[in-house]
């Protein structure tokens, strides 16, 4: 047989390609964009103000407090990235771990639902770790390190990659979990910090989109578990490393999300290549959404609202013949659950755990998701009652650019043949729509963490840094980093 007859169709044509335009975007985006919105600086101080809140509030809880940290006993680093809240001094890639664990841990810092959902603010993780970093090597040096505006300017864009990817791209269908997209924003923000050319971060990039990608398992039944608390901090100080290896020569890959076969596309998406419904601007951190009121997964958290309302009508449950959930599609395929509910990310993860705390009690706390209130026998009886139906106009109007909103309404039905009024709320608290309710209420949750974990003269002191814009803006990140050991 002759060596022409003996060739594979699929061999391997061994020609590099030009990059991937969606890698180009990204790094032309970061390197050139020049940000101009004053809405998205406003509401990227209060996206900090927010997701340090919920970073220092994680920190009563025993789990998180055991991940932070040197990566190893007894070591130390120069220039050392300051863990917000605590005495840790630690290299910048295990300080994005940390920061970026801790905004996440309890499931109550920012949100973004589209065809992909997650949470922007993961990716401070590796934005204030690197900004403390370089601006302490930088200042040893005689040189000027970063301001607050440049941590700000760094949260809009990579907002906006994480966001703009996920408007109509769905990661979650093919099994991979969301922090996928932390992973590349982080990227490209952390390789343009360390001082990356254009054609570094697009190499950068590549490596993230070649990396191993989280998958969803330890979101789901019957799986659910706390790795989705630091699965947000793996992924940002995962992005620190692979901007690392580039800027230390390592080539990049360019066809690494179209390569057949090889490239993401082929092997993980299901051949579909990335579609875009919008260019990169500051959409994302002007529409972003914020859990204000409770620490519960978003889709869910009209839903509380409607419960609270419904709380006072409650009076024995046994009274209750069967509670009727309306809501989008989206809630029924990630956090509506029956059966045992086995630790706090399996329960903060739950629908009907999360409203039939807030039938009984008028609030929801991250305390209610520990296992010594699980063990209140009221919760199982009132999920035990539950139905979950879909409203397609609560679907339609949730994945509607204008409008993202994201409706649940409750109504209770008693055994006396009565019932309560239908109680819908579409936009919560925490949506763009609610600005001018909103703002206060994260200002009053931060001034509640920061007072519960620091001295009131710390405490006021950090919380007055982040309530002046101009002030902030001007502010060294080294300045304001110790301000919170």
């Amino acid at each position: 047989m002759g060596m022409a007859a003996m060739k594979h169709d699929n061999t391997d044509i061994n020609e590099r390609p030009a990059y991937d335009k969606v890698l180009q975007d990204i790094a032309d985006y970061v390197c050139d964009y020049k940000i101009d919105s004053k809405e998205a600086y406003e509401t990227a101080r209060f996206d900090l103000m927010d997701s340090l809140a919920c970073a220092i509030l994680a920190l009563k809880f025993p789990a998180c407090v055991k991940l932070l940290g040197p990566s190893f006993e007894g070591t130390s680093v120069k220039h050392g990235v300051r863990v917000p809240g605590t005495k840790h001094v630690v290299d910048p890639i295990k300080g994005a771990f940390d920061i970026g664990a801790m905004v996440r841990w309890l499931d109550y810092n920012d949100t973004w639902l589209a065809a992909e959902w997650g949470h922007p603010s993961d990716n401070l993780g590796a934005i204030l770790a690197l900004a403390d970093y370089i601006s302490q090597k930088n200042e040893a040096a005689g040189k000027p390190g970063l301001t607050m505006r440049d941590v700000l300017s760094y949260m809009i864009k990579a907002h906006e990659i994480q966001g703009c990817l996920a408007l109509e791209n769905s990661f979650n269908r093919v099994g991979l979990d969301h922090v996928v997209l932390v992973k590349i924003a982080s990227t490209a923000v952390a390789a343009h910090m360390m001082g990356a050319s254009r054609d570094q971060i697009v190499a950068a990039l590549s490596h993230a989109w070649v990396d191993g990608q989280a998958l969803r398992t330890y979101r789901h039944a019957p799986n659910a578990g706390p790795r989705k608390s630091w699965a947000a901090g793996d992924a940002t100080s995962r992005a620190v490393r692979l901007a690392q290896i580039v800027l230390q020569g390592q080539i990049g890959y360019p066809s690494a999300l179209t390569a057949p076969k090889w490239g993401f596309y082929d092997v993980l998406f299901k051949g579909n290549e990335f579609k875009f419904q919008r260019p990169y601007g500051s959409y994302v951190m002007e529409q972003i959404l914020f859990k204000i009121s409770y620490p519960a997964e978003f889709h869910s958290q009209t839903a509380v609202e409607c419960a609270v309302k419904l709380h006072k009508q409650i009076k024995n449950i046994d009274d209750i013949e069967r509670i009727v959930l309306t809501t989008q599609e989206p809630a029924i395929r990630i956090i509506s659950k029956t059966g045992p509910l086995d630790n706090p990310a399996d329960r903060d993860h739950c629908l009907q755990y999360i409203v039939a705390v807030a039938l009984l009690k008028g609030n929801l706390k991250a305390e209610d998701y520990e296992d010594e209130h699980a063990r209140d026998a009221r919760i199982d009886a009132l999920r035990a009652k539950m139905e979950v139906t879909e409203d397609k106009r609560y679907t339609k109007e949730y994945y509607d650019p204008d409008k993202r909103a994201i409706a649940n309404a409750i109504q209770v039905f008693f055994r006396d043949g009565t019932k309560t009024e239908k109680v819908e709320v579409e936009y919560p608290v925490g949506h763009k729509r609610r600005r001018k309710e909103g703002f206060p209420l994260i200002e009053a949750k931060a001034k509640e963490y920061f007072g519960d974990h620091y001295d009131a003269k710390q405490a006021d002191k950090i919380l007055a840094m982040m309530l002046d814009q101009k002030k902030l803006e001007g502010m060294k990140v080294t300045e304001f980093m110790g301000a919170l050991v």
